[in-house]
């Protein structure tokens, strides 16, 4: 069975940092792209950053280049998202999404394996 867990959400001032953790099981983790995945109260869904697990490649988002890390640890089977001067309208539920590696980029309708989600409040 495919599963991806996130956790790491919460309440964080605007300047703080989160880490974001997803965790995954049920297919080769080598073989896909994961993705991180944020969506605000009354927003659509928005892509924040992928890493391609095989070949290590990363990709961000505009609005997170240079604040925001994608990273994995494949001893954990692990993607993590470290989140850094977080401002107000980060805040949404972040959630991690899994398509395989002939895939590539942002667009939620190419990802076939979702988790659940994790909530990120950034105060003012």
């Amino acid at each position: 069975e495919v599963q991806l867990v996130e956790s790491g959400g919460g309440l964080v001032q605007t300047g703080g940092s989160l880490r974001l953790s997803c965790v995954v099981s049920g297919f080769p983790f080598d073989d896909y792209v994961i993705g991180w995945f944020r969506q605000a109260p009354g927003k659509g869904r928005e892509g924040v950053s992928c890493i391609n697990s095989r070949d290590n490649s990363k990709y961000y988002a505009d609005s997170v280049k240079g604040r925001f890390t994608i990273s994995r640890d494949n001893t954990k089977i692990t993607v993590y998202l470290h989140m850094n001067s977080l401002k107000p309208e980060d805040t949404a539920v972040y959630s991690c999404a899994a398509v395989h590696n002939t895939g590539w980029g942002l667009d939620p309708r190419s990802y076939a394996y979702w988790g659940q989600g994790t909530p990120v409040t950034v105060s003012s």
